[in-house]
């Protein structure tokens, strides 16, 4: 185990006034009812076909089924107050609705956008931001973090770009996640946090291992920016978006593993060897009753990130790293499980298997690798480096 390069100090937490609230791991009606008009949308118009068909055109990202779950659902003004013009909601709403868009592997800058680019402008609580998250929260504009999508909570924030004066940024930023689909970029420079409109960042594609989540690289060439926020405003703002957006991360990485144990005990029920199910043969019982009780304690993970998130629990820091280090890998197993045990028609470009997979493998990267979570857990619980 490595340990983490900052300290468990080092991270932003926010202890709510009084008693902690208990934990909460159970759905509200709320809550149900989120999901039930996520799934329903999703079921409707981003079923495994038209993901798959969108990924091989290499314009995943779908504006009109983006305006329905931003605009018409609410989804983007979740953490948005209502003074701003959002919905007032908590990390748990958002958490609901990554987890539909991980069953259904949707090519959509919600954790980007939603998640990510929100909470660093709630984080910098500037007059400035205000504009920009209303537009956000409406869902008529798409922001996205220029930060690596494989930087992680507590570790150290990459150099910034460069100012050359009057908010004229020159620098290269890689890894960004959705700039294709972004209206404006958040760029952390030397002498603040800059809105940059989308069109002036030259983004050159990049390949994917997963390709309903688009990559980039940021070229700023002299380019305009409006400054948002001071250097440790900006700083600290984007390393408590970071928290957040691994703990959010989870519940995405939970959807994913729930629909592959759902699809591959409903696959192994109807495919037949031997004049049996196969799901009668008793190997394949044990591996998915293991993987059941991964993705049940998965649930319970995701679920106590997002509600110490929401409650501001002074705990959030190491419940979002447990979950991380323990949802990543779940939803990796429970994708080769589901390739595996689909046997020859799991290997097919034509079997949405592969897009869980590949999504699977990417959310093990992106906002920290489970290694490094699990070092922020030992560090939290004060253990030795080895």
């Amino acid at each position: 185990m490595t340990a983490s390069p900052a300290s468990p100090a080092s991270l932003p937490v926010t202890a709510p006034p009084g008693p902690a609230a208990p934990l909460d791991l159970l759905y509200s009606e709320t809550e149900e009812g989120l999901r039930a008009a996520v799934r329903s949308l999703l079921a409707d118009r981003c079923d495994a076909a038209a993901v798959l068909a969108r990924a091989e055109s290499g314009t995943p990202h779908d504006p009109a089924l983006w305006h329905t779950l931003a605009a018409d659902i609410g989804a983007a003004g979740l953490l948005v107050p209502e003074k701003l013009g959002g919905q007032g909601a908590s990390h748990r709403e958002a958490a609901v609705v990554l987890e539909e868009l991980g069953r259904a592997v949707a090519p959509l800058p919600y954790l980007t956008s939603s998640v990510l680019a929100t909470e660093i402008l709630l984080g910098c609580d500037t007059p400035d931001v205000a504009p920009l998250l209303r537009e956000l929260a409406a869902g008529r504009r798409v922001c996205v973090p220029a930060v690596p999508l494989t930087l992680a909570p507590g570790a150290p924030l990459p150099a910034p770009v460069k100012d050359a004066g009057g908010g004229v940024l020159t620098g290269t930023v890689t890894s960004v996640a959705d700039a294709a689909a972004a209206d404006v970029l958040l760029v952390l420079a030397d002498t603040g946090l800059y809105a940059v409109p989308a069109a002036s960042a030259a983004p050159t594609p990049l390949v994917p291992l997963d390709l309903t989540r688009p990559l980039a690289r940021i070229t700023l060439d002299a380019a305009a920016g409006t400054r948002l926020a001071d250097p440790a405003t900006a700083r600290a703002a984007v390393a408590g978006a970071l928290l957040s957006g691994a703990g959010l991360l989870a519940s995405e990485q939970l959807g994913i593993a729930e629909w592959c144990l759902t699809r591959t005990v409903a696959h192994v029920r109807e495919r037949h060897q031997f004049n049996r199910p196969v799901g009668s043969f008793q190997a394949l019982k044990h591996r998915l009753a293991r993987l059941w009780l991964d993705v049940a304690s998965a649930r319970a993970a995701a679920r106590a990130a997002a509600d110490a998130l929401a409650t501001g629990s002074p705990d959030a820091p190491l419940t979002v790293a447990v979950a991380q280090a323990y949802c990543s890998g779940v939803a990796v197993r429970a994708a080769e499980e589901c390739v595996q045990l689909h046997g020859g028609t799991g290997m097919t470009w034509e079997h949405p298997a592969h897009l869980y997979l590949k999504r699977a493998k990417a959310d093990s990267l992106a906002l920290g690798t489970a290694g490094h979570h699990r070092g922020l857990v030992a560090d939290f619980a004060e253990l030795p480096a080895p």
